[in-house]
């Protein structure tokens, strides 16, 4: 059968929530478009509902991968860097309509968000060795402070690099052991949407990182101002918008990640993505523990320190 024979198969970008690819529960979708204004996919719509359960799914993931080795999360996000190289074609293709880019630009772009995965994943066993360690005290004690996640963190992509950039806060957030509700670019998210489809093939486990596309502002007032968020970062909020949801974040004491500073048009994520991401997002999500043990003998269980 010759192509002209044939029906154009669209792709149907859903939702990645709790390891799953469901529908928007308002059964809402939004076109979008290229750099040119011409038509590339309808996108679900999410409702506050949908972020609600992202919210849940989150956190029933947290405590099996908060819980589970630096060394094997590093495994993990290899994984996933494996499995963007396989799909490395398609990728190219989104991120080329979804920024305006040539496919040589487009492709420099996915080679580096898979770099960055490496990257990140690389620090999962060593982010602990420079932000915690042993504290000089007076007496007969040690006092050790180590790393811990955070929690449930709320990620707001950044608007404008939606491959890059999207890695660059996902990664982070999940190598130190939190899980991420990420609310995508509503400009660009099929990269974001294929990226959940690269998840659920990897062996990242479902709930780790969940997905959602839609209006920012409409989806992000709900997840700042939910008490079983812990964190959440601003990347992809404007001036206003972020304002707002550092007074709804208050209320249960989240900690803040403030975007950068705004560009000409009020985007927030004016920041060279493609610069070394230094370790401040790592640390950006984490808890410091600190402990207190006398040194010494055995103690009365017959245990050493």
């Amino acid at each position: 059968m010759s192509d002209n024979n044939r029906l154009d198969v669209f792709k149907t970008y859903k939702l990645y929530v709790g390891g799953t690819f469901p529908r928007s529960e308002s059964g809402r979708v939004y076109e979008v478009s290229d750099s040119k204004g011409q038509w590339l996919a309808n996108a679900p719509q999410s409702s506050r509902k949908d972020a609600r359960d992202a919210v849940v799914a989150a956190r029933k993931a947290f405590g099996g991968w908060s819980g589970a080795t630096a060394y094997n999360r590093g495994q993990v996000l290899y994984r996933v860097a494996e499995m963007l190289e396989g799909r490395k074609d398609q990728f190219v293709r989104e991120v080329a309509a979804s920024e305006g880019l040539s496919k040589s630009k487009a492709a420099g772009v996915v080679d580096a968000a898979i770099d960055r995965w490496v990257w990140y994943a690389g620090w999962t066993d060593k982010i602990g060795q420079i932000s915690g360690g042993a504290n000089p005290v007076a007496g007969p004690f040690f006092n050790l402070s180590t790393p811990e996640p955070t929690g449930v963190v709320a990620v707001l992509a950044p608007r404008r690099s939606s491959l890059l950039g999207l890695v660059s806060v996902i990664a982070p957030v999940i190598a130190t052991g939190n899980t991420a509700v990420v609310v995508a670019s509503a400009d660009a998210p099929l990269p974001a949407l294929s990226l959940g489809e690269v998840l659920a093939t990897s062996d990242v486990p479902g709930g780790v990182v969940n997905i959602l596309s839609g209006v920012t502002a409409e989806l992000a007032a709900p997840l700042a101002a939910h008490q079983d968020v812990n964190a959440i970062d601003l990347t992809g909020a404007d001036t206003a918008l972020a304002k707002e949801l550092e007074i709804a974040a208050a209320d249960n004491l989240k900690r803040v990640l403030r975007p950068g500073a705004p560009s000409a048009d009020g985007a927030a994520d004016s920041a060279d993505w493609s610069a070394p991401p230094g370790t401040h997002r790592l640390t950006a999500f984490l808890e410091t523990k600190t402990v207190w043990h006398p040194t010494g003998a055995l103690g009365a269980a017959g245990s050493s320190y």
